[in-house]
């Protein structure tokens, strides 16, 4: 019989998106082909402590509950973290997980894994440097400004004032290096500046302020490395004002158009963005690009890319791939082709060198 490729789940984390990452690592545990595929599952809670557990399907307190071990090979106190995986597949969303750090630790364990290694990570967690890399790949994107919570501390009247100058409401306030529509605001009136600031600051100290943009906010998944492929778009049509935290994860209220009803013209041409963007990015693997989209000016606007997309049931990465003829469980494992793929084509350039 061949042997069933073990496959190591990274999920929860010390970010905000804690529990969203419990729930994409679910989905991604029951599509995994069980005749293939062997899942070892890794819960890292909100301490950054590392459990071997049997599935990210446990109740929340049985995750929490029992004994934690740190994952540093110095680490003397509390039980050791006894696993081995052929490939790992974090889930992880956010800071800590989505920015380069789990990826940088699994690099220099020279261990294969989903997804986008250290640069496209980071940077694609990071919304300020992600729209210079847009930028100088001359991809459309809105007006933003970026605001440090050093300079904010030192002039917050002067901030306020060059903000309420430079845009026109609505407007809208974000962490940079977040997701999930954690920490974002919606500014429909001045006076409501500082507040958005002071919350985005309890995230991240640096922070986006971004033109509002009235129009159809579509949605493109990418799979593939240095030849990726864009899935059809598809469009949320949030039930808030815009598609936060809670119109995502709790209320349930939000509708999907899968795929968008859009003209053939628009498709290629966000299938094209899309693909720009994963590449202007550095990413490999997976990831999810948001556009805006103004039918009236036909104008199109790359918004962001996600290296680490949701897989929960609503999510929309995993949708458009169905969508587009790729099933579930046969797009999980494609990416787990791919982070072989990857880490083979960085070993081959390592060799060279030595």
């Amino acid at each position: 019989m061949t042997r069933k490729t073990t496959v190591g789940l990274l999920f929860g984390g010390r970010s905000a998106e804690h529990e969203v990452s419990i729930r994409s690592a679910a989905a991604v545990f029951q599509n995994l082909d069980k005749d293939s595929f062997r899942a070892v599952s890794i819960f890292i809670d909100k301490r950054g402590r590392w459990k071997r557990v049997a599935s990210p399907l446990l109740p929340v307190k049985d995750l929490a509950a029992g004994p934690f071990a740190g994952f540093l090979p110095w680490t003397v106190k509390g039980p050791r973290l006894p696993f081995r995986a052929d490939i790992y597949f974090p889930v992880l969303h956010g800071p800590y997980g989505e920015d380069g750090t789990i990826q940088g630790l699994l690099e220099m364990a020279d261990v294969p894994y989903v997804g986008a290694g250290v640069l496209g990570s980071a940077v694609g967690m990071d919304k300020a440097v992600m729209k210079v890399l847009f930028q100088a790949r001359r991809l459309p994107i809105v007006k933003y400004r970026v605001v440090l919570e050093s300079d904010w501390a030192l002039d917050a009247p002067g901030i306020l004032r060059a903000v309420r100058r430079e845009f026109r409401v609505p407007f809208f306030v974000k962490p940079a290096n977040l997701g999930s529509s954690v920490g974002i605001s919606k500014v429909k009136e001045l006076a409501g500046t500082r507040g958005a600031l002071e919350l985005a600051f309890r995230y991240d100290r640096k922070v986006l302020v971004e033109e509002g943009i009235i129009g159809r906010e579509l949605e493109c998944s990418v799979l593939g490395n240095d030849e990726p492929e864009a899935s059809l778009p598809g469009e949320v049509i949030p039930h808030r004002e815009f598609y936060d935290y809670n119109d995502k994860y709790i209320d349930g209220k939000t509708r999907f158009g899968v795929p968008a009803d859009l003209p053939a013209p628009v498709i290629r041409r966000v299938r094209r963005l899309a693909i720009e963007a994963f590449k202007a990015c550095d990413a490999a693997g997976m990831a999810r690009l948001d556009f805006f989209y103004e039918p009236r000016a036909g104008k199109l606007t790359v918004n962001e890319i996600n290296t680490i997309p949701g897989f929960t049931e609503i999510s929309m990465y995993p949708k458009l791939w169905e969508a587009s003829g790729l099933p579930f469980p046969r797009l999980v494992e494609r990416l787990i082709e791919l982070g072989f793929e990857r880490h083979r084509t960085r070993k081959r350039c390592v060799i060279r060198t030595l």
